[in-house]
């Protein structure tokens, strides 16, 4: 299940997965803690998640683009 679910994350955004290891938590509880919010909040961390994924893969695509300085 650990691979299935891992999988998934690597497909789908891999925000929680980036969070829990720079953080120091699992990603399963990175995960539940997105859930439990949403269910609190009624939705509101979700623009959060979207807004963090959306930074990700705006640092993600800009580090690829330019790894060196003599790649001006």
């Amino acid at each position: 299940m650990k691979n299935l679910t891992d999988y998934l994350e690597a497909q789908s955004f891999g925000l929680c997965s980036a969070l829990g290891r720079r953080w120091g938590f699992s990603t399963r509880s990175v995960r539940l803690s997105f859930v439990y919010a949403s269910f609190f909040t009624f939705g509101s961390p979700v623009v959060l998640y979207f807004a963090g994924v959306f930074w990700m893969n705006v640092r993600r695509a800009w580090r690829q683009q330019r790894s060196t300085v003599w790649d001006l």
